[in-house]
């Protein structure tokens, strides 16, 4: 298409979208809000966690949420995003929930990790306690002297 521009937003396992025909981009750094239509200088920004947006002509925004990345556009015809994780929505709201509900089993699942670490923690300390007790004191002794 001329006069348009192909968006591909990858992680490291896999293309989460490739899309021709984008008009208009728009995505957030740290120096703010940018936008990008075709025919845009060459460009390279690292974008914190946030929401990049885009439409075709007439078609609705489309929106994905990114957990960080490296935003890059080549000869104003490509813009590439290499990120760790990444979401896409067409509403914004039901994107927002969907996010939310993934932060909230991932702190979830490293709560849970850190309740087993710290159960095998101190299994491994009793383990040593009565390792200790038994005759196992003597060979063990001045290590923790």
């Amino acid at each position: 298409m001329t006069n348009a521009l192909t968006l591909i937003i990858s992680t490291p396992l896999r293309v989460i979208l490739n899309e021709d025909g984008v008009r208009s981009f728009r995505a957030r750094d740290e120096s703010g809000d940018f936008g990008i239509m075709p025919g845009h200088l060459p460009l390279l920004s690292v974008l914190n966690a946030c929401v990049v947006r885009w439409r075709k002509t007439t078609e609705a925004w489309s929106y994905c949420a990114l957990r960080g990345g490296v935003l890059t556009v080549d000869a104003g015809k490509e813009i590439r995003i290499a990120c760790r994780e990444a979401i896409l929505g067409a509403d914004l709201s039901a994107l927002e929930t969907r996010v939310q509900t993934q932060l909230e089993t991932e702190a979830e699942a490293a709560r849970l990790a850190r309740l087993q670490q710290a159960r095998m923690h101190a299994q491994a300390i009793r383990k040593i306690i009565l390792h200790m007790s038994d005759d196992g004191a003597s060979s063990l002794e001045g290590v923790f002297e």
